[in-house]
This record gives structure tokens, sequence and C-alpha cells, in this order.
């Protein structure tokens, strides 16, 4: 970065610095701050529209509060790149997201600054409350307490709980609501229509501008002005809107809607708010994606586009040329449309990711049976229970970490009462660049411990077509969860006929004599290369897909233990309570003795980098599971 290509932003490394500049110098900050975020993040992919479109309140923010005294806690955290070049990050941006660089998300070992780590959504709330009664109890009550959520965000839950426990609390916190209409795809539900009616409500605006007016205290009504302008608040809204406010039903002040891209503006309205105690709420209004035409037009899209032209906006496909595999996203798309052209009691489900999942694709061809619930993993998961109680064959497709939210509902709402739920779990495994709130490394380990819950993993889209098809078709009357990858897996003949697949049955997929390597999931793809590798140098591999981590194939383990001393189970989840658990178990009930290696991701939490990059971290590429056999055939590791 030069002074001479960013003349201001060369001059602020911290917010101290920004503090120094005048206030008219803000607007030509945040267009370099926005040219600087768009620089970088077209040549290292990164989420750009959700960034782009805070830059005016970040700046603000940080020059009107004093961080990191001040808590500023960005909710999910997408959309903090302004706020980490802000804070000591802005030489260092451009190793956002990449492996050892900064991480895409705000994360509290990595700077003061970053009050509270977020990547899942609709906690800011919640911690901000948490912080401003800590600092209430430790007398510290010139502290303030600032949580940026969006739209989408407060709608869920867990924010609603948030606010209810807040409004009564008396706690110094302000929630900034930042509204733009979309999350990762566009909000849903009741709550975004109530934001569009206080957005496009043009008599509630204008009583809302003369209530600020009053309230700066400057005016014929003198020191009386913040009773009568609540008096005229209390006569007006319902009148207005045909509702009361939802926030000051909450018991927060509530103010705006107001313009999130006039700087000045937003100074001078976080200025008065500083003074004012107790819970109050700022409604903005912002563009996602704001000051790149192609972002704006399509925020989703641009969400996190990749690498792309900073001048046209043309996304750079930097994938190898010819025909390339499916994602495994895509066939999920594709396959439950024909399921649902076969039974029309197929409906599909998810919590606010349609475009992430590829439900989208039903939505579009038959949007009567295919529900985007909004940021709510809990309700899509009872809401799945309840169709599926009353005859519908529910495909629920939520991401792995997601998931994790919604676990008592699985086990209370599903599992315990024996419904034919059908889970598909996306993002299992290593997800990447975005790391350790992502990562699907749970999965497999938590929803083994439910009793009567099927638990399957594909080795490839083929099979992800077939379990589906197997999970609509079964006789079997209980919950079925089919977990799967973010990305490609082997190619898939959409001619071929679907074929129901034996329930809790593996399969040997070579033959061998030295070792028997058992692998569940997209990682039998990466033991199919190694068996590859060790043929070359001399060493016989036998190769078995497992497909159901519960059941387990116990007639396949049986032969293997039978046949085999030496044993290496992988997995792409973490090695404590999944395959590699569960085969040991199966082996101490039944008395077998074998040395084992189980492979898989370590009991820790993995950071960002390439998949590549942590696969090999965590020897689960190709050379990883060779250099496990080489070491448990020479050495007689356990």
């Amino acid at each position: 970065m030069t002074s001479g290509q960013y003349p201001i932003l060369s001059r602020v490394v911290n917010p101290s610095d920004l503090k120094c500049l005048n206030e008219e110098e803000l607007p030509g900050l945040c267009r370099e701050i926005r040219e600087y975020i768009i620089d970088v993040v077209s040549v290292n992919p990164g989420h750009l529209a959700a960034s782009l479109g805070v830059v005016e309140l970040t700046v603000a923010l940080h020059y009107v509060f004093d961080a990191p005294d001040d808590k500023i806690i960005w909710d999910v955290g997408h959309q903090a790149y302004a706020h980490k070049i802000l804070t000591g990050r802005r030489d260092l941006f451009p190793t956002n997201r990449h492996y050892h660089g900064i991480s895409g998300f705000p994360r509290m070992a990595e700077s003061s600054y970053d009050a509270f780590g977020t990547g899942h959504s609709s906690t800011s709330i919640s911690a901000a409350l948490g912080m401003a009664i800590a600092a209430q109890m430790q007398g510290n009550t010139g502290r303030n307490h600032v949580a940026v959520i969006g739209d989408g965000a407060i709608s869920s839950g867990m924010a609603m709980e948030g606010l209810n426990n807040a409004g009564v609390s008396g706690a110094n916190l302000l929630v900034i609501l930042n509204d733009n209409g979309i999350a990762i795809d566009n909000s849903v539900g009741a709550i975004k229509e109530y934001l569009v009616d206080i957005t496009t409500s043009r008599s509630y605006n204008r009583l809302k501008d003369f209530i600020w007016k009053l309230m700066g205290g400057n005016t014929k009504y003198g020191a009386n002005s913040r009773a009568i302008v609540k008096q005229i608040g209390n006569a007006f809204k319902s009148s207005i809107l045909r509702k009361s406010n939802l926030f000051e039903a909450f018991h927060f002040r509530y103010f705006g809607p107001t313009d999130g891209h006039d700087v000045i503006r937003l100074v001078k309205l976080l200025r008065d708010l500083r003074r004012i105690p107790g819970p109050r709420l700022l409604h903005v209004i912002t563009r996602k994606g704001k000051g790149l035409e192609c972002a704006e037009r399509e925020p989703t899209t641009y969400h996190a586009p990749g690498q792309f032209d900073k001048r046209t906006g043309e996304i750079v496909n930097n994938e190898c040329p010819g025909k390339l595999p499916p994602r495994y996203q895509t066939v999920f798309g594709r396959t439950i449309i024909e399921l649902a052209e076969i039974d029309d009691r197929v409906v599909g489900i998810t919590p606010a990711m349609p475009t992430g999942c590829s439900l989208n694709m039903m939505m579009e061809k038959i949007p009567e049976r295919a529900f985007d619930v909004g940021i709510a993993e809990q309700h899509a998961v009872t809401f799945a229970a309840g169709l599926a109680a009353d005859g519908m064959i529910p495909f629920c497709n939520i991401y792995s970490t997601f998931l994790q939210r919604a676990y008592d509902q699985v086990i209370h709402d599903v599992a315990l009462q024996k419904l034919k739920v059908i889970f598909c779990i996306d993002r299992g495994g290593l997800v990447g660049e975005d790391g350790p709130t992502h990562h699907g490394a749970f999965d497999l380990a938590y929803l083994r411990s439910v009793p009567g819950l099927i638990v399957a993993a594909p080795m490839d889209v083929t099979g992800l077509r077939q379990m589906m098809f197997t999970a609509m078709k079964s006789g079997l009357l209980c919950p079925i969860a089919i977990r799967y990858p973010r990305g490609r897996g082997r190619e898939v003949d959409w001619i071929k006929p679907f074929r129901e697949i034996p329930v809790g049955k593996g399969e040997k997929l070579t033959d061998g004599r030295d070792i028997a390597l058992l692998s569940i999931g997209h990682a039998g793809l990466f033991v199919a290369e190694a068996c590859t590798l060790l043929e070359k140098e001399g060493i016989s591999a036998a190769h078995f897909d497992m497909k159901f981590l519960k059941p387990l194939d116990e007639s396949l383990l049986h032969d293997v233990l039978h046949g085999f001393d030496r044993i290496i189970t992988v997995e792409d989840g973490t090695i404590v309570g999944g395959l590699g658990s569960a085969v040991l178990e199966f082996m101490s009930d039944h008395n077998y003795k074998a040395r084992v290696k189980r492979v898989g991701i370590p009991d820790r939490f993995i950071g960002h980098g390439s998949v590549e990059e942590l696969r090999r971290d965590c020897g689960l590429d190709a050379e990883g599971i060779t250099e496990a056999v080489r070491r448990i055939l020479s050495s007689g590791e356990r």
C-alpha cells in the first residue's frame, strides 16, 4: 500500500490515528478503505460485499468510541474487514485468510480490538450484554458496549433471547441493526417484512426525524423535550405502522432508520447515543456491496466471489479447463428435485443457505415444497420434525457447524420420537479459509452418540445420490444423516438409475494382504490415492469404504479383523469419537487384538488456510496416509 494511492488511509494505522483526522476527511477515508478492500480481495478471495457495506459505519464507530476499552462486537464477522484495517492490521490485510495469516473473522487471540470471536450469526447481543453486565458489576460505568448485527441475524432465536434479556437489564448496551435486506441470500420472514415497513413508511420516517431534532434539547420545548417526544412517539407510532415498535416492546430505545453511508451523520448520531444510558438500538440502512456496482447488483454472488477483475467485476475461473466433476452441492440440488418428482411428499428445508447448499434449485422449480426458514437452525430441525410427524419426507439441509446449534432438537424432537427426517449435512470436514468456526470436524462424533440415528457418509457424489434415494425409499422409520463435504467429488452418471443401497453395509474396494485401510466419506478418495502410492512401494493395502458410521457393518469388521493385524482408520472428522473410536470399541467388545492407527482431524481447533494445506497438516492427504502406513508397518505403532 502506497501513500500516493491511499493518502488518507496511509496515515491511519490504528483508531488513535483515525481520531486525528478532521470530520471532513472521513468520506475520503471511507472511499480509500473501500478501494483497498476491493484491491486486496479481488486477488485474495474473501468476504467482499458485506465488508463494503459497512465501511462508513466502521469508520464512525472507531471515530466516536474508544476501542479496545469500549467493546465493539461484529455479529458473524464477515463484515469486519474495515475494522481490521483500522485496528493495526492494515498492512497485514493481504494475508487475510491465508495459511498463518490473519483470520477472516474477528478473533480474540489476534487483536485486543476483536472484543469477541465470531463466525456464526446472532451471538453479538448476548456477548455484548455479558460484557456490559460484567462492567456494571465491576463498577466500570463509563465503558460502552456495541453489538453490530444484520437484519438476517437479528431474526434468529438467539438474538431475540438476547434482546429479551437486555431490555430489562438496564445495561449500557447499544445495538446497531445493519439493515441491508440480505444475509447471504435475501432475508426472509416476518421480521424482514416488519423492517421493510419501518424503512418504507414515509410518515414514520418524518416522525422520527422530528423526534430526533427535538431530542437535541436545543428547541423551544427546552428541558421537557424528552418527555414530550416520548408522548408523541407513544401516541403516533401504532397508528402509523398499525403496530407498536418491536424494539421498544423489548424496552430498547429505538433510533432510526438512518442512512448508513452518511459517515458525518453517523458520527453525530453515535456521539449523541453514547451519552444516552441503558439499552438502545440504532437502525441503519446500508447497501451490501456498496461502491462496487456488480456487488451492489448481485450481493449474493459477490458475498465471497473468489478472484475477480476489480475494473469489470468479472469473476475469474481458476479451475483447470475441461470437464470437471460436479460439486456435492449441485448433486444435492439436482437430486432432491428428482426425488420430489418421484414422491410428492418430499420437501426441502434450509436455514438461510439456499444458494450455498443448492436448495435454491428446488425453490425455483418447485417453490411450494422448498423452505428457507431464515437463520434458525433449531426451528429448521423441529419444523422438519413436524412435517415428518404428519407424513411428509423432509430433507433438512444444514451446514455441519450450523447443525451443532440444533443438537438438542436432533435428539429431543427427531430421534427420540423416531421421526424420519433426512439430514443432509453440508460442509462436513475441512472447509479451508473460513477456519475453525466453519470446519465440520465434529458431526460424525456428535451424531454417532444419538440412539436410533443412522449416520452415513458417501465417498463421492454418486454415493450421495444413492444415499438420498435410499433414505427416501427405505421403509426405515428413523432419522437419517447424510454427511458430505464442500467441493467436488468424482464424476456422476446422471443417466444411471437410482438404486437402494443396503443400510449399514460397507464395501471392499481393493484387495490387499499387508494392511487394511478403513475409510468413511470423502476421505476415501485420498485413501484410494494412497493405495496407488503404496502399491508402487510394494505394499499391498486393502481398502474398505465403510459408508455408514452407524450402524457399523459388523460383519465386514469381523472379516477385516480376522484377516489383518494392522489397521488404519481414516476420516475427515475429529479422531475423538468418530470411525476410529467406533472400531476400537468394536474390537474391545469382541476381544480382538490388532495394531490400529487412527488418522483424522486432531483433537484441537484447526486454523485457516487452503483445504490442501490443512489436509497436509492433519495427515489427511494421500502422502500423509501413506506415511501412516509406513510407520505402522515398520514400528508396530498402535
